[in-house]
């Protein structure tokens, strides 16, 4: 009888291989979770539920915290600037915003901007 001390030297390469992916899946999970949540924490209210996306090989790649856009109420002005306050921080609460998220702030500052503007000329028309 021939008895051979065979060993599959694949399974090595492959077992690094499946560490590797685990730690990379870890890794950018809680990176793109804590962006996400700093998002969430500081939208309160206006924000949703935090959801990532995975590339075709489960390795985690983007994430997204969908939050309420102010609207321009020309009735009360304020509660537009009070909301939108709350977005440009929401947006630029992680430590690393993101183009989007600097896209984001600068589209809710122009609402902001013009809520500002129409509380101004209120006043204004108040004091006449």
């Amino acid at each position: 009888m021939f008895i051979s001390s065979f060993s599959n030297s694949c399974s090595t390469p492959l077992k690094d291989y499946h560490k590797q992916k685990d730690e990379l899946i870890r890794k950018n999970y809680n990176h793109i979770y804590a962006h996400e949540l700093a998002h969430k924490t500081v939208g309160g209210s206006f924000a949703g539920a935090i959801s990532i996306e995975n590339d075709a090989n489960g390795i985690p790649v983007a994430g997204h915290v969908p939050i309420k856009m102010p609207v321009l109420d020309e009735k009360d002005p304020q509660k537009t600037i009070d909301h939108a306050n709350i977005v440009i921080k929401a947006a630029l609460a992680p430590s690393d915003p993101s183009s989007q998220d600097y896209k984001v702030a600068s589209q809710v500052s122009a609402i902001k901007e013009k809520a500002e503007a129409l509380k101004s000329k209120k006043k204004l028309n108040y004091l006449a």
